[in-house]
C-alpha cells in the first residue's frame, strides 16, 4: 500500500539530502560589545541584533518596542489620493460597492478587513470571492457581470487585479470603476483603473514595498481615516486580520510589516474577532500565546481550506461573523474542510512521490513536473511544496480543470521560478506569481513541449550549489548560554518570519545522555536529551524531525554537531525550553 511505504520513502530521501551549513559573518566586534553593554545582554544576542542591522540603543529600542506612530504616511503611495477621493464619493452618493478579493488567506482577510470597516459607513456593500475551479485566480468576467447585475458602480479589488487590464476595461465599458489594491509585481502597462495601489509599481516611491495584499487594503483605510479625521484607534481592531495575512502570505516581517504584525498578534491574543476566535479554539490554541508559526501552520490553513475545498466566500463569512453561534458553526464546517484537505493532500503527495521516484533521474533532471488529471486542484500548491521539501528541485504539480491543464509551481532559494515560467508564456493561457511561487494554465496539447522547455531552462540556469539544501546559521552557542534570561530576551526578537527568521545556532561536540528515543507514528523523529562535553550534568531537551537515521549512532554515545533553533515546548500546561534540531553532523572521532 502507498500509505505504508510513504513515510519510509520520505525518511530515506531526507537522509540522502546532505545539507550545506552556512554560518553568517559575525557582527562588528566593537559594535557587538558596545550594544551588549548598553542593553545589558549577552554578546551572542547583541551579535544577532547587529546581524539584523540593529546597531544602536535607539534602533534596538525600536526593534524590541515597535510603535504604531512609526507607520508610514499612506498618501506616500502612488494613486492613494485618487483612491480615497473615489471611495469617499461612492460613500457620500450611496453607490453600491463590491469588495472583491482572492480566495486565499491574504485575499479573504483583506476583503473581511475592508468590509468590516466600511459597513458602518454604507448599507450598500457586498463582497465577492471568485470560485477557484470555475473562475480561477483574480478578477473574472463572471464576477464583473454579477456586479453589473447588482448595480455596482465601484469595485475595490484586493490581493489581485494588477494584471487585469482587459477585465478592468470590460468593467469600465459597463460603468464600473476599479480601485486596485495589490502587492504582486505589475507589468509595464497598468490597468486603466481609477487608482492602482501597489507599492511594487516602478513609479511608486512608498518607503516599504513588501506589504501583503491585506496590508495595501489597510493603508487605503488608514488614508481614508486621515481624510475624514477618524482616529487611528478605530483601525486597531482590524489588526488581527492583518497579522493573519502577513504570516500566511510569507511577506517579510521587517519594517512596517514588523510593526503591523506585532500589534496584530497583540490584538489576536487579547481580543480577536469572533470568527478568528472560533478558529483559535478549533486549532487548540486558546490557552497559548499565539505566534506567527501558529498562524502559518494552524490558523491560516484552516481559513485557506474554505477556498481549496468549497468557496473562499465562506472564509469571509467566518471572518465577518457577528455572533458566537455563527462563528462556531462556520468555523466547524471550515475545520471539516481542512481535515478533508489534509487527507487529500497526503494521498496526492504519496502518489506524486512515487511518480517522481519511478520516472525521474535526478542525475540528469534538475526540475520536477508531474501531472495527473484526477488530482484535486485545491491542494496542488501544497503538494508542490511537499515535493520541494522532499526532492529539493523547482517543482510544478499539474491537474485538469475546466478543460485546461492547471497547477502550481514552487521553487528553491536562488532560482527565479517566475522568470522560467514567463519564458514559456507563449504556451500558456495565463500565469502569475513571483520568484518562489506561481500558478499557471495551459492547453493540454502544450504540456509536452512546456515540460521539455521548462526543464531545459532549469537545467541551464540551476547549479549544483543551488540544488544543495542550505542551513543558514546565525552564530555558535554553548549550552551554558541558554539560560531562562537568554530565552526570555530571545523571545522578544519575535515576531519571526522572512527577514527576521528565528535564530539558528550551532553547538559542537554534543551527546545524547542515553534517554534518546524514536518518536512519531512511524518512528521517524528523534527525541533527545543532549549534553555538551563541558556541561555533562545539564541535559537539554531536543526534537529532530525526519532524522531517525542518526539514532543508532547517537545511542552509542558518539559526539555530533547540531544546528537548531531555541523554542518553547508545552506539555501538560508546562512550558520548557526545547531545541528544534535542523540538522545533525557526525563528528570525526580521532583515536
Amino acid at each position: 500500500m502507498i500509505f505504508d511505504i510513504f513515510p519510509y520513502l520520505r525518511r530515506i530521501i531526507f537522509a540522502m539530502l546532505d545539507k550545506k551549513w552556512i554560518v553568517k559573518e559575525p557582527g562588528n566586534p566593537a559594535l557587538v560589545r558596545q550594544l551588549a553593554a548598553e542593553l545589558g545582554i549577552d554578546q551572542s544576542l547583541a551579535n544577532l541584533l547587529v546581524q539584523r542591522g540593529v546597531k544602536t540603543f535607539t534602533e534596538a529600542k525600536n526593534f524590541f518596542r515597535p510603535q504604531l506612530e512609526s507607520l508610514h504616511d499612506p498618501f506616500l503611495m502612488k494613486d492613494m489620493d485618487l483612491a480615497v477621493a473615489r471611495l469617499d464619493r461612492a460613500l457620500q452618493q450611496e453607490e453600491k460597492i463590491l469588495i472583491y478579493g482572492d480566495y486565499d488567506v491574504d485575499g479573504t482577510t483583506a476583503v473581511a478587513l475592508i468590509y468590516s470597516f466600511l459597513r458602518s459607513f454604507s448599507s450598500h456593500l457586498s463582497y465577492y470571492i471568485p470560485d477557484r475551479y470555475i473562475e480561477g485566480y483574480g478578477i473574472s468576467y463572471i464576477g464583473i457581470d454579477e456586479a453589473k447585475e447588482q448595480g455596482v458602480s465601484l469595485i475595490i479589488a484586493l490581493d489581485c487585479g494588477i494584471k487585469a487590464r482587459e477585465k478592468v476595461k470590460y468593467a469600465k465599458d459597463r460603468g464600473i470603476d476599479f480601485i486596485i489594491c495589490d502587492h504582486h509585481l505589475p507589468d509595464d502597462c497598468l490597468p486603466n483603473a481609477v487608482a492602482v495601489l501597489d507599492p511594487k509599481r516602478s513609479d511608486c516611491h512608498y518607503p516599504f514595498d513588501d506589504l501583503s495584499g491585506c496590508g495595501v487594503g489597510f493603508k487605503l483605510l488608514q488614508a481614508f481615516c486621515m481624510h475624514r479625521s477618524i482616529p487611528f484607534s478605530e483601525l486597531v481592531p482590524l489588526l488581527d486580520l492583518l497579522a493573519v495575512s502577513i504570516a500566511s502570505d510569507l511577506v517579510s516581517i521587517t519594517g512596517e510589516n514588523r510593526v503591523l504584525a506585532h500589534f496584530g498578534l497583540k490584538q489576536l491574543n487579547e481580543s480577536p474577532r469572533k470568527g478568528l476566535l472560533s478558529v483559535i479554539k478549533l486549532s487548540g490554541l486558546e490557552k497559548h500565546q499565539i505566534s506567527i508559526d501558529d498562524i502559518v501552520f494552524k490558523i491560516g490553513p484552516r481559513i485557506n481550506a474554505a477556498g481549496r475545498m468549497e468557496s473562499g466566500k465562506m472564509a469571509v463569512d467566518l471572518l465577518t461573523s457577528s455572533t458566537d453561534e455563527e462563528a462556531l458553526q462556520i468555523g466547524a464546517t471550515i475545520n471539516t474542510h481542512n481535515n478533508d484537505r489534509k487527507s487529500i493532500d497526503r494521498e496526492i503527495t504519496q502518489e506524486a512521490i512515487l511518480m517522481v521516484r519511478e520516472a525521474f533521474d535526478f542525475s540528469t533532471t534538475k526540475a520536477t513536473v508531474v501531472y495527473n488529471p484526477n488530482w484535486h486542484k485545491g491542494v496542488v500548491g501544497i503538494v508542490a511544496s511537499r515535493l520541494v521539501e522532499t526532492y529539493y528541485r523547482p517543482t510544478i504539480v499539474l491537474t485538469q480543470s475546466n478543460g485546461f491543464v492547471t497547477g502550481s509551481a514552487r521553487s528553491i532559494p536562488g532560482f527565479d521560478l517566475y522568470e522560467a515560467i514567463e519564458a514559456c508564456s507563449d504556451l500558456l493561457e495565463n500565469f502569475g506569481g513571483h520568484m518562489y511561487a506561481a500558478g499557471l494554465t495551459m492547453k493540454e496539447e502544450h504540456l509536452p513541449i512546456f515540460k521539455v522547455r521548462f526543464e531545459g531552462i532549469v537545467a541551464e540556469k540551476v547549479t549544483e550549489e543551488i540544488l544543495t539544501p542550505l542551513v543558514n546559521i546565525d552564530t555558535f552557542l554553548d549550552f551554558k548560554q541558554i539560560t531562562p534570561k537568554f530565552f526570555r530576551l530571545l523571545k522578544q526578537f519575535q515576531p519571526f518570519g522572512p527577514g527576521n527568521m528565528s535564530p539558528v545556532f550551532i553547538t559542537e561536540n554534543v551527546y545524547d545522555n542515553g534517554n534518546g528515543r524514536l518518536v512519531g507514528s512511524e518512528g521517524g523523529h528523534l527525541k533527545l536529551e543532549l549534553i555538551q562535553e563541558d556541561e555533562p550534568y545539564r541535559p537539554i531537551s531536543a526534537i529532530a524531525f525526519h532524522q531517525s537515521e542518526h539514532f543508532a549512532y547517537m545511542q552509542g554515545g558518539n559526539p555530533v554537531d547540531i544546528c537548531y533553533s531555541v523554542a518553547e515546548n508545552y506539555y501538560r500546561g508546562i512550558a520548557n525550553i526545547q531545541l528544534r534540531v535542523k540538522d545533525i553532523r557526525v563528528r570525526e572521532v580521532i583515536v
